[in-house]
């Protein structure tokens, strides 16, 4: 209970404190009831009771430490920080995809230009880019700089076929679950957001490994499905060529990834039963871009709106304890009780 800002808070706690404040009462009242009855057959003199029995209140009123409550204020700020993980490996090549457009281009080419609409929806977030082929990489720590990660995304190349041991979804899953874990323990109060773009395709030799990992440091995710049912050939990508450069080849000498069981070229499917189970295990959302369907639409525009950066004031109640005054007091009354007991002593010698 508060009175015009002051309190009660037993330093002790309130039955320890409580106990403490009742007894020393009672041997106030005590101290009164035999002053009063054992009047004129006692050299105790009216001063030396009022004293004594002010001194245990005294202690009474210690014991229940008085406070003055002072309210504080502090702004916190809650960021939004944004994960990226673009699948490179060589399925990324495929001329299949569509964004926003009737244009054909490569499912990198579609993956980057997600990666930018994903920067645009988030403003004053921080951003992390991951790169993820026969590994993952980190290749953007967490960064304000919206345009690091544009110009990470225009830098991002299909891996050589030469280094491609099949496509495998998991293969980012140590570098996010260290990267996450890290983020979090940084920034506990901020709100992280993963984009996984892929074209789902698993043709490791390995089960893939489960997400659900790292659900529990994601407030929310996305995983996002580049290419077409449909499929296409995959270009064979030589060491030092980029995505765009090797489509440009395939008209000349189709230089195409084989079937080793068949000896034909491969195709290769957007999966997006792969996808959507990797949404399910983040507990995220699966998206599909295609000609009518980009990142600024349904719900990743939705999440960006709910993830916005938020300023929050917190009002916290603190109470100081003023016991001083009454230590003061209580001093005062032992001296003079000390006092009054050596020249009580010196009389009786």
């Amino acid at each position: 209970m508060t009175w015009h800002g002051f309190t009660l808070s037993p330093a002790l706690g309130w039955p320890a404190g409580a106990c403490l404040a009742v007894l020393m009462t009672a041997l106030a009242v005590a101290v009164i009831v035999l002053h009063a009855r054992r009047r004129g057959a006692s050299d105790e003199t009216a001063a030396a009771c009022v004293r004594r029995a002010l001194l245990c209140l005294t202690v009474a009123a210690m014991a229940l430490t008085p406070s003055v409550v002072s309210t504080t204020s502090s702004r916190a700020v809650n960021a939004t920080d944004v994960v990226i993980a673009v699948d490179v490996t060589g399925s990324m090549a495929v001329q299949d995809a569509q964004y926003g457009s009737a244009q054909t281009v490569t499912r990198l080419d579609a993956a980057k230009q997600a990666v930018k609409d994903i920067t645009s929806l988030y403003p004053d977030a921080s951003f992390m880019g991951v790169r993820f082929g026969a590994s993952g990489s980190l290749d953007v720590p967490l960064t304000p700089d919206e345009r690091a990660i544009g110009n990470w995304a225009d830098t991002l190349a299909v891996e050589a076929t030469s280094v491609s041991s099949g496509s495998s979804l998991d293969a980012p899953l140590d570098t996010l679950l260290l990267d996450l874990k890290s983020v979090r323990e940084a920034h506990p109060d901020d709100a992280i957001i993963l984009y996984l773009i892929s074209d789902g395709e698993q043709t490791g030799t390995k089960p893939r490994r489960s997400f659900s990992t790292l659900r529990k440091y994601l407030d929310d995710g996305f995983s996002v499905g580049v290419g077409s049912t449909a499929g296409g050939k995959i270009p064979v990508v030589r060491d030092g060529t980029s995505s765009s450069s090797s489509s440009s080849s395939q008209s000349q000498d189709e230089a195409w990834v084989t079937d080793p069981d068949t000896g034909k070229p491969g195709i290769s499917k957007l999966d997006e039963r792969n996808l959507t189970d990797i949404a399910d295990e983040i507990s995220g959302t699966y998206l599909h871009v295609d000609q009518t369907t980009t990142m600024t639409q349904g719900a990743s525009k939705q999440a960006s709106t709910r993830w916005q950066v938020t300023s929050t004031v917190k009002r916290r109640t603190r109470a100081t304890p003023v016991v001083w005054p009454l230590a003061a007091l209580a001093l005062v009354l032992l001296t003079w009780e000390t006092g009054a007991w050596i020249v009580m002593s010196r009389r009786l010698l």
